[in-house]
């Protein structure tokens, strides 16, 4: 089996061509979630739109807008970038707005949401002062999520994100417009559903006043398990009972199982009996993610528990802190010096939290494209690394 070669409804990838490391996105893999997302948005009546924190290959944004029609931000930079490279202002939210950069979110943005109540009276009169109109919302907090993780649990007990129903004021503040809750994380709609009942239950006498609700992201709709009729169902009938827009705004999903990590095999080293093949590329740089939640990503042409006749191998990854690396894999063979491993599902949230520590080389991105080319978007150097310190 040539570990080089993917194919994939008749389209291949040659990995052969990737430099090493590599970040690879397959722009046909995006363009079927992008249809997946879109069907379910006309069928639903809803928009949905790209959270950028997840997802933020700008190189990818000219084929995105084809489906979605924007994006959602959590920074001034997310914002420039949205305006500056998808053409669209975005839906902001930031967990609380410095003063200096208020007034340049606000004017690239269509809607900015608010943390609490302090946050949108500290900045509410400088919103009159814009030449277009932003419309506001106000981030609910409905204590109720599925999230089996602390770190990404939005309903934790004492959390910082949103208001609750206990601290909410009696009425709806002048000049809000909408309500936007986040408490999900590669959820299915039936954590989306348990969720939104919950809102009506506390908040369902604010939703007659409001004109928006934001149902934030986590929706990992693009998911071969995903329950894409029930998600339609329920979005429906909340539009229908409550006559307000519905905004999601994934960025997993958008992003799902839709591109690689392409790295090589540097050596191979054996103590205590364990092999660990040390990789061109790091854990805890490029890879965070799956230490967060402690999860193995996948490996092409790899198993993560034992075969029959396998023979397993620890992943290590290249800079100096003990802790870099995953394992353990079982491979059909053995593994050889100078090989290509390839990491599945690389593109979603793993490619935005990468660092540089160590000054190790951060992976190149790439696109490999619909016409089966490959399109080197990025390489980085000395200078990238340099130009994040002093």
């Amino acid at each position: 089996m040539n570990i080089n070669l993917y194919t994939i409804d008749n389209k291949m990838i040659d990995f052969s061509l990737v430099p090493s490391p590599c970040y690879v996105m397959d722009e046909f893999l995006l363009r079927k979630n992008l249809e997946l997302m879109h069907s379910i948005q006309e069928r639903a009546g809803v928009k949905i739109i790209l959270a950028l924190k997840g997802f933020a290959l700008w190189g990818a944004f000219r084929k995105i807008k084809e489906y979605l029609p924007g994006a959602t931000a959590s920074s001034l930079h997310e914002a420039m970038l949205c305006w500056e490279e998808m053409g669209v202002k975005p839906h902001t939210y930031c967990v609380a707005y410095r003063e200096e950069d208020f007034d340049t979110i606000a004017s690239l943005s269509s809607h900015i949401t608010f943390n609490s109540i302090s946050q949108y009276n500290t900045f509410k009169n400088r919103l009159k002062t814009l030449s277009s109109k932003v419309s506001c919302g106000l981030r609910i907090n409905p204590e109720c999520s599925d999230v089996k993780y602390d770190i990404y649990n939005p309903s934790s007990p004492q959390s910082r994100l949103g208001i609750t129903i206990e601290t909410f004021p009696d009425t709806i503040p002048d000049g809000i417009e909408g309500l936007h809750f986040h408490t999900l994380c590669e959820s299915n709609s039936y954590s989306l559903e348990r969720v939104m009942e919950s809102v009506e239950k506390k908040f369902s006498c604010f939703l007659k006043n409001i004109r928006w609700i934001n149902m934030g992201g986590g929706h990992l709709m693009t998911d071969s398990n995903y329950h894409v009729e029930h998600l339609i169902d329920i979005l429906q009938k909340f539009r229908n009972k409550w006559g307000i827009e519905i905004i999601l705004e994934p960025g997993g999903a958008v992003a799902w199982e839709t591109g690689f990590l392409v790295v090589k095999i540097l050596d191979i080293v054996e103590n205590g009996g364990v092999k660990t093949a040390i990789l061109d590329t790091s854990f805890s740089c490029h890879m965070s993610d799956f230490l967060d939640m402690g999860n193995k990503p996948k490996i092409k042409n790899a198993f993560t528990e034992p075969i029959p006749h396998g023979i397993p191998y620890r992943m290590g990854g290249v800079t100096c802190l003990a802790g870099d690396f995953m394992g353990d894999y079982y491979f059909q063979k053995p593994l050889q010096i100078g090989e290509n491993i390839i990491f599945e599902d690389m593109i979603h949230y793993t490619m935005v939290k990468t660092t540089t520590f160590n000054g190790i080389k951060h992976p190149s991105i790439a696109i490999w494209r619909e016409n089966n080319t490959l399109d080197i978007i990025k390489q980085f150097g000395y200078e990238d690394y340099k130009n994040r310190l002093s």
